[in-house]
């Protein structure tokens, strides 16, 4: 874990903290999608943990869902309680999570934001999930992921 971003160290000192001892991969070329880190990667698509922004009733909420996977809005928004969720736009991105699209990791946020995660994910033993740049990413497990982030286990889709 050697030269790090700012952002990438961020999420790695996090993940520390929280018991998740995943040795951060720097790629050579990006993995802004779930289809080219799965490329890079050499792992199923749907093991991706894709981290995906969107305002739920004026709120940040973060979805965590398979690279496999769509997130149905309106069918998560009522399993939440939401009037309304819609996808974050990059300057909201940014501001909730301090990471740019393509990046954004599960952790290493300015602050806590509500987490949702993808219940398909947990057919996979290991998930890959971004470490705050296009070019970073780190393994971890699904009860790591749920761990770390606090988030609630849903169907997304």
């Amino acid at each position: 874990m050697t030269d790090l971003s700012a952002r990438s160290q961020r999420v790695a000192d996090q993940l520390r903290a929280a018991g998740v001892t995943s040795n951060i991969v720097t790629l050579p070329d990006s993995a802004a999608t779930a289809a080219l880190a799965a490329a890079a990667l050499g792992t199923e698509v749907g093991a991706i943990a894709n981290s995906l922004v969107f305002v739920a009733d004026d709120q940040p909420l973060l979805v965590m869902t398979s690279g496999a996977h769509r997130v149905d809005t309106a069918l998560l928004a009522e399993r939440l309680g939401k009037q309304r969720i819609v996808r974050a736009r990059p300057e909201q991105v940014v501001a909730a999570t301090g990471q740019v699209i393509g990046g954004v990791a599960p952790v290493g946020h300015p602050s806590h934001i509500e987490t949702v995660i993808d219940e398909t994910l947990a057919q996979f033993d290991e998930l890959w999930a971004a470490d705050g740049t296009a070019h970073t990413v780190f393994p971890l497990t699904f009860d790591e992921l749920v761990a770390v982030t606090g988030g609630s286990v849903l169907a997304v889709s």
